[in-house]
């Protein structure tokens, strides 16, 4: 069966929306920021453990836990009156981490990136009110960018990571390509905007 028959590209689609989950890419760009901020003479290269630790594991774990509980029908929580919630907990999340991992002296790119990532959820969470932005496209758009900020031109070759992403988002219908386009250029701006202003 070829890749453009229906079963197969909507399993395509699938597995690409978890392996580009926003939970997913937020912890693995919160682990090689602090990786790459850790190359510096006597800083720790595990920084980045505790800002994914607040900015997606414990976002995380609320999500999963309304799932068990029955009042999310799916981790990516499909239903736009049911994201405003995990949105508003994730946000607490990380505006308590941010304060912590700066007093316990993380690496400016860390708490740079924490507080990014939270500016771009107070935005998705105020547009959820009214539509369905891509939070998939907004995350994987917007860690392009951050790497574009860190590593250079280089790092361009993410978009196409980045385009697979919101290809599989419109492929299952889970959202219209205005909202994946919407999604992607909002994270995109966050991130090549707000990131190297605080680094």
């Amino acid at each position: 069966m070829t890749i453009t028959g229906t079963p197969a590209a909507d399993r395509l689609a699938r597995i690409v929306s978890e392996v580009f989950a926003p939970a997913v890419l937020v912890a693995g760009l919160m682990l090689a920021i602090g990786w790459h901020s850790g190359g510096e003479p006597g800083v720790s290269r595990w920084w980045g453990l505790p800002g994914a630790l607040f900015a997606a594991g414990i976002p995380l774990a609320y999500v999963l836990r309304g799932v068990r509980a029955g009042r999310l029908t799916s981790h990516h929580i499909p239903e736009r009156e049911h994201r405003r919630l995990p949105l508003l907990f994730g946000i607490a999340s990380v505006a308590v981490g941010l304060p912590v991992l700066v007093l316990l002296g993380a690496p400016r790119d860390v708490p740079a990136l924490m507080a990014a990532g939270g500016a771009g959820l107070l935005v998705f969470a105020a547009v959820t009110h009214w539509w369905k932005m891509s939070i998939h496209a907004g995350v994987a758009a917007g860690t392009v960018a951050t790497l574009v900020a860190v590593y250079g031109p280089v790092a361009l070759i993410g978009v196409l990571a980045a385009l697979l992403a919101c290809w599989s988002r419109i492929r299952l219908s889970a959202h219209t390509p205005a909202q994946v386009v919407a999604g992607a250029l909002v994270g995109a701006l966050i991130a090549a905007t707000v990131f190297p202003a605080l680094r």
